[in-house]
């Protein structure tokens, strides 16, 4: 238990103030963001802060990035409010179970390295996307409950507020860090409202969030395979969306740290604690980029704080609604705004010069995205199959081959570069199979034969070559060529064989 743990373990350099005063400030900022997304998903308060409670505590004790906040999600409610619309929080509460249950599989089956497939343009590109998602959903603030903004004396005590938090928040590093700035802020701004009965936006304004223990709760849906229909299409989303946001914001958090989290072990706690937050009335979640910078920015770096913000999220819930509840929205809004700042990757911007067109064009096509539809995994599934389709069309151009006939007469093609489905049209045009010797040599020394489109293409070059009375040889594969050639001897036409001459050769006589 104590390699999970590490708590108090004074061998650990752990500063428990820190950690518990991070963890405190990341709980005053859990509450409004889990009870908006929950109004998103169309569901109660509670459920998302109740989701916030059992995600945040799971995944800080046994998930693979110390320091990483996870609660109720806007990713996950988004997928969400169509299900929740037709058929009820009880089919919510499944559904998160069965995406839990595919987190679990796909950490225990190793999956999560999967997350090197994304290329660093669409990484940029997600986390400026996620940057401008924060700092548009603080705009609601400054709107009237009919929708329309704010003018006047209301406004201009917002702004004066936000302002403040975002002053403090900037400024207190630069004289001490013994307090957390972002607490700092958050309480400072809180106490001049009460001192001086400015009458601001709360916490409570949003919706009451008093409640008790999570009740433990089997969701209440036929467990028939109809069932499984309708929830694991939904199930499916969810736990890929998950496992995306997670996996990204764990990288994110390792640059920052200059540390390395675990992927797959991160997967599974996702998994336990989605889960367990459907059997305990949540409606599930993943990480929080926003959150984790927040408590990473505030020095945290142990498990110590995440578990801190989810017991005293429960505490506020069970025991300190009527108090939180007058937090001024403000002060959570200035706080949100610093972290979309902070969350943004300025640097990127300098890289648009300097980088090729085709990973700028990826990086603001992802930031778009993200920022538009909301839609993380979409984003970076676009991002990936875009990468791979620029990564495809680069290396089709970089076949090439040296050409040159020797002493006996034999004609030689020195290939470079990898043969593969995109490269396989300027392969063919290498060959003049009607002006060629009746010997011709294809030397794979400085090439890769990548796939069966790279080998239906050897295939072919060699039959044209025969309906003319030719021999080719193919020179220098190397061994995971000649074993994709075996595997294929039974579809298409290509021997492997050894030669006097060639040694690792394939013939076609």
């Amino acid at each position: 238990m104590k390699k999970y743990l590490n708590l108090f373990d004074f061998s650990q350099k752990v500063d428990y103030k820190t950690e518990i005063l991070s963890g405190l400030t990341v709980a005053m900022a859990l509450i409004p963001e889990a009870v908006a997304f929950a109004f998103i998903a169309g569901l109660s308060p509670l459920t998302g802060l109740y989701a916030a409670f059992m995600m945040g505590l799971v995944t800080s004790i046994f998930g693979g990035r110390p320091g990483m906040i996870s609660g109720a999600t806007g990713a996950v409610a988004v997928v969400l409010v169509t299900l929740a619309a037709s058929h009820g929080v009880e089919y919510i509460f499944a559904t998160v179970i069965v995406a839990g249950l595919l987190q679990v599989a796909a950490g225990t089956l190793r999956m999560g390295k999967l997350i090197r497939l994304v290329p660093q343009p669409v990484i940029f590109g997600f986390v400026n996307g996620l940057a401008i998602i924060i700092f548009m959903s603080q705009l609601d603030q400054f709107k009237s409950a009919d929708g329309n903004w704010l003018t006047g004396q209301t406004l201009y005590i917002l702004l004066a507020l936000v302002g403040l938090t975002m002053l403090i928040i900037w400024g207190l590093p630069k004289i001490t860090k013994v307090i957390p700035a972002s607490l700092t802020a958050i309480l400072t701004v809180f106490g001049l409202v009460t001192f001086l009965g400015i009458d601001t936006k709360t916490v409570g304004d949003l919706a009451s969030i008093k409640g008790g223990f999570p009740p433990f709760h089997i969701p209440a849906v036929p467990f028939t395979f109809e069932t499984l229909q309708i929830i694991f299409p939904y199930a499916a989303v969810v736990a890929g969306v998950g496992l995306i946001e997670s996996l990204l914001t764990l990288n994110i958090v390792d640059e920052i740290t200059e540390t390395r989290g675990r992927g797959n072990k991160e997967a599974v706690a996702q998994g336990t604690a989605n889960i367990l937050s459907g059997l305990f009335s949540g409606m599930g979640g993943c990480a929080m980029i926003g959150q984790s910078l927040i408590n990473i920015s505030s020095g945290a770096r142990a498990r110590l704080s995440g578990i801190v913000a989810s017991v005293m999220l429960l505490v506020f819930i069970m025991f300190g609604s009527s108090l939180i509840e007058q937090v001024p929205m403000a002060a959570l809004t200035g706080l949100m705004i610093m972290v979309s700042i902070g969350t943004f990757e300025w640097a990127s911007l300098k890289t648009f010069t300097k980088m090729p067109k085709s990973d700028v064009f990826l990086m603001v096509l992802v930031t778009l995205v993200t920022a538009v539809l909301h839609n993380l995994a979409l984003a970076v599934l676009i991002g990936v199959v875009l990468a791979a389709l620029f990564f495809a069309w680069d290396n089709a151009k970089r076949i090439r081959a040296r050409k040159y006939v020797d002493k006996n007469g034999v004609k030689h093609y020195e290939m470079f570069g990898p043969l593969f489905f995109g490269s396989i049209t300027a392969f063919n045009e290498k060959f003049d199979v009607l002006n060629d010797p009746n010997e011709v040599v294809i030397d794979f020394a400085e090439s890769r034969v990548v796939d069966m489109s790279a080998i239906e293409a050897l295939n072919k070059i060699t039959e044209r070559y025969l309906k003319v009375g030719k021999k080719v040889h193919l020179k220098h594969l190397s061994p995971d060529c000649r074993k994709l050639i075996a595997k294929a001897d039974s579809i298409i036409d290509v021997n492997v064989m050894e030669d006097p001459t060639y040694k690792l050769a394939v013939d076609k006589i």
